[in-house]
């Protein structure tokens, strides 16, 4: 049996945290390998390793048999390994060639770039690909599965033989990747090894040979993917029986009486929208790419301008030109792009929670440190944040606990209503379950929840009512009697009216 990857022995260990403990396992070449945990197991970390972005505590990793120490991510380049990244890596405004051969390029005279050559090199690449665009293309005109089809075609560039690929579906429609799993078994065939990280366990049943479970930065096991099943997987993550179990239907909502009305609503590709946010119910918005939903709350909330229409909370109209009005008028978002909008990447845990509440903290206009800090510790206890360090950066969370301190961050607030743009998205199935808990904790505290998402299982377990819209527009508004089908609001958010 060839391996193309051996870790042996390797820890890692942050300031307060170790990250990962003595993990021992192997990749074959050739196959998909999946690497699966909770936020927090420890696999971007090993991957971050693996590509050289930071060196291990401890222990090696020998790649076909040879030992490897990369210092950047440039020599794991040269010694064939590339990584396909969940947020795309690409220079808007440059040409797909030459985001491609960027740092590499070829070079005429010694000094001048061959863009001949490198257009010429590339277009044979995409041809490979049966890419629909060209070398000289710019990256700007391109959709999100052809943006991950220039990283993959990147790793063809730098003969990479093996290539991670870190939530690659995250942000690509069905048919993006239903093309991505077609070029993963082709690459497969053709012998390269794939490291592949998913929260979504259908994908790892459709293309992966084999899967490695890390919990809490330890090894836990390797198992052959046909051999086992979800909720083995679920269980070997999370360390317990975990039940994807999600809200108990009453068929009560609390009270009729709106806390939200929302009246020919109009602005950046949305239109005519009307809709109302009942007390004590999570309203789900559903719809396809380009359906508008984040645009819409994005507006609601007072982020993104509103070209006409009307809001009234309570019963009464509101102005919310901006976020402080909203936050004024008891609305709070989480929004999809929890990394550059939800938290400061330069700021703590502690004053990411506290820093839409600062109010709540100060005497005399200074503000008590003591309450910030107390506010911070109920917060991580009820959230579970890990680590739940007050002091540790934000930013070098996992992507899990980092929504949990954007959610702390709303929850110190004392909004009202609470606006949930894919909040489950790219966080583990045990961390979703948290999220759903806490959907349900702030209902009983009289709130009400407005959530995005695009997995339509997860909309009809949560939502109370569902809205869906389609290219700008509410198709329907359906009560979540448990009597609906996928396939029925599949159909309203394709057009059906």
């Amino acid at each position: 049996m060839e391996y193309a990857i051996q870790f042996n022995g390797i820890s890692k260990i942050f300031p307060g945290v170790r990250a990962l403990d003595d993990v021992n396992f192997s990749v074959r070449k050739g196959e998909v390998h999946a690497l699966l945990g909770e936020n927090g197991a420890g696999k971007s970390t090993l991957l971050n390793i693996l590509h050289g972005i930071f060196p291990p505590s401890s222990g090696s990793i020998k790649l076909f048999d040879d030992t490897v120490s990369f210092l950047n991510p440039r020599q794991a380049i040269l010694a064939g390994i590339s990584k396909v990244h969940q947020e795309i890596n690409s220079v808007k405004d440059l040409t797909v060639g030459q985001n491609i051969t960027l740092g590499y390029e070829a070079v005429s005279h010694g000094i001048f770039v061959d863009y001949k050559k490198v257009n010429s090199d590339v277009n044979q690449i995409l041809e490979k690909l049966n890419c629909d665009f060209k070398s000289e293309d710019t990256a700007a005109k391109l959709s999100a599965g052809q943006l991950q089809m220039v990283e993959i075609a990147k790793a063809l560039f730098h003969h990479s033989k093996i290539i991670s690929f870190d939530e690659p579906t995250a942000a690509l429609t069905d048919s993006d990747t239903k093309v991505l799993f077609r070029i993963i078994g082709e690459l497969k065939e053709k012998g390269y090894t794939i490291l592949y990280v998913s929260h979504r366990l259908e994908e790892i049943f459709e293309i992966c040979d084999r899967a490695t479970i890390l919990r809490d930065g330890k090894y836990i096991t390797t198992l052959n993917v046909c051999d086992t099943n979800r909720e083995e997987l679920v269980s070997l993550m999370a360390g317990r029986n975990v039940l994807e179990k999600h809200r108990e239907k009453t068929g009560k909502l609390g009270t009729d009486k709106p806390v939200l009305e929302v009246k020919q609503f109009s602005g950046n590709k949305f239109h005519n929208i009307n809709f109302s946010l009942r007390k004590g119910e999570i309203l789900g918005f559903f719809g396809l790419v380009g359906a508008g939903r984040t645009e819409l709350m994005r507006a609601l909330f007072g982020a993104d301008k509103k070209a006409s229409g009307v809001v009234c909370i309570g019963g009464k109209k509101v102005s919310i030109r901006n976020t402080e009005d909203a936050l004024k008028n008891g609305i709070g978002l989480l929004p999809e792009e929890r990394k550059t909008q939800g938290f400061m990447p330069l700021m703590n845990n502690l004053d990411n929670v506290a820093v839409s509440s600062l109010s709540k903290y100060e005497k005399h206009g200074f503000i008590i440190p003591e309450r910030k800090y107390e506010n911070y510790r109920e917060k991580a206890g009820d959230l579970n944040i890990k680590p739940d360090d007050p002091y540790f950066l934000t930013k070098n969370l996992s992507g899990g606990n980092q929504q949990k301190v954007v959610l702390g961050r709303w929850l110190s607030t004392d909004v009202d209503i609470l606006i949930f743009d894919e909040p489950t998205k790219g966080i583990d199935v045990s961390t979703k379950v948290e999220i759903y808990k806490l959907m349900d904790k702030s209902i009983g505290q009289g709130k009400s929840v407005i959530m995005i998402s695009s997995e339509l299982k997860e909309i009809l377990s949560v939502s109370d009512r569902i809205v869906v819209m389609y290219e700008g527009s509410i198709t329907k508004i359906l009560d979540n009697d448990g009597t609906l089908k996928e396939d029925q609001i599949l159909n309203y958010a394709l057009g059906e009216r």
